[in-house]
C-alpha cells in the first residue's frame, strides 16, 4: 500500500516532528537532514514535487543558545524560536544544496489560513516555488504566534499546507512507526494499525496516551491532521522518520507505517 501511494503521487508533503530532527542529546541531527535530502533528491529526479513542513526551531535554538535551556517564559520561547529558525533553515539549505537544490522559507500562523487574500498569496507563492524546482520549508511563525492565532502544532499545519497545495500525499514523519492500538512507549505488546479508513472509529478503538517530550502534539493531533487531509481526498502516511533511510525504505516496502484513506 505505502510503496504504491508514493509511486502514484506527484506532489508530496513531508512533515517532520521535533523528535525526528533531534539527536540523542536533543540537538539538531544534521546527519538525518543530509540523508533525507539525498533520498528526496531521488524523488525529485523522478519528476515528483515536494514541500516540507518542518518543526525544530526550538531544538535548533537550544543547540545554539544552550544557556536558555531552562527558560520557560513565552517571550524567551519566542526569542529562542527566532534564533532557531535561522539555524533550522541553514541546516535544510546546506542539506539540499549538496544535492543541487534550493530551499525557501515560508512562516505561517493560523490567521493566515482564515484570510482569503493571504491564503491566495500563500498558494501562489507555494506553486511558484515548486514549479521552479525550489523546495518550500514551511513552519509555524512561533516568533509572533500567541494562543489566539497559534495553529497548535505542525501536524495541523502540514494538513493545511497539503490542502492549500492540492497535494497528492501527506507523509507525517514522527518517532513512532505508525498508529498503534495503544501507546507503544508504555505497552510493549501494542499492535500497529496498518490501514485506517474510519478515523472516528479508530479514536474509539485506541488508547491515545500522553504526548511526546519534544513535540507539542501527540497521536491525537496526528489523527486530527489525517482526518482533515483525508476529508479533502489526500491520503496520509504516518511513519517513523528516524529509521535507516526511512523514505527509501517506505518507497521500497521495507518499512511499515499507517495509511489513512477515505
Amino acid at each position: 500500500m505505502i510503496p504504491g501511494l508514493i509511486a502514484q503521487s506527484r506532489k508530496i508533503v513531508f512533515k517532520f516532528g521535533s523528535n525526528t530532527l533531534a539527536d540523542a542529546d536533543g540537538r539538531m541531527n544534521n546527519t538525518f537532514l543530509e540523508e533525507f535530502s539525498e533520498q528526496a533528491a531521488g524523488l525529485l529526479k523522478k519528476g515528483k514535487q515536494i514541500a516540507l513542513v518542518s518543526s525544530g526551531a526550538q531544538v535548533a535554538g537550544l543547540s545554539t543558545m544552550g544557556k536558555w535551556a531552562r527558560k520557560r517564559d513565552l517571550h524567551y520561547r519566542q526569542a529562542l524560536c527566532a534564533v532557531g529558525q535561522v539555524e533550522l533553515m541553514n541546516a535544510w539549505r546546506r542539506a539540499f544544496e549538496a544535492q543541487g537544490f534550493h530551499v525557501a522559507q515560508i512562516l505561517l500562523t493560523r490567521d493566515d489560513f482564515s484570510d482569503h487574500n493571504r491564503t491566495l498569496n500563500m498558494r501562489n507563492t507555494l506553486f511558484t516555488l515548486v514549479d521552479e524546482g525550489i523546495i518550500p520549508v514551511i513552519n509555524e511563525n512561533d516568533t509572533v504566534s500567541v494562543e489566539e492565532i497559534k495553529i497548535g502544532e505542525n501536524d495541523t499545519l502540514a494538513a493545511q499546507s497539503a490542502i492549500l497545495w492540492s497535494a497528492d500525499l501527506l507523509v507525517l514523519f514522527s518517532d513512532i512507526d505508525g498508529l498503534y492500538n495503544r501507546n507503544p512507549k508504555e505497552y510493549p505488546d501494542a499492535e500497529l494499525v496498518r490501514e485506517v479508513r474510519d478515523i472516528a472509529l479508530a479514536r474509539k478503538d485506541i488508547s491515545i496516551g500522553s504526548a511526546n517530550n519534544f513535540g507539542t502534539g501527540g497521536i491525537a493531533t496526528k489523527l486530527d491532521a489525517a482526518e482533515l487531509a483525508v476529508s479533502y481526498g489526500i491520503p496520509v502516511i504516518l511513519a517513523h522518520g528516524g529509521r535507516p533511510r526511512a523514505l527509501e525504505a517506505l518507497e521500497a516496502g521495507r518499512q511499515e507505517g499507517t495509511v489513512f484513506l477515505a
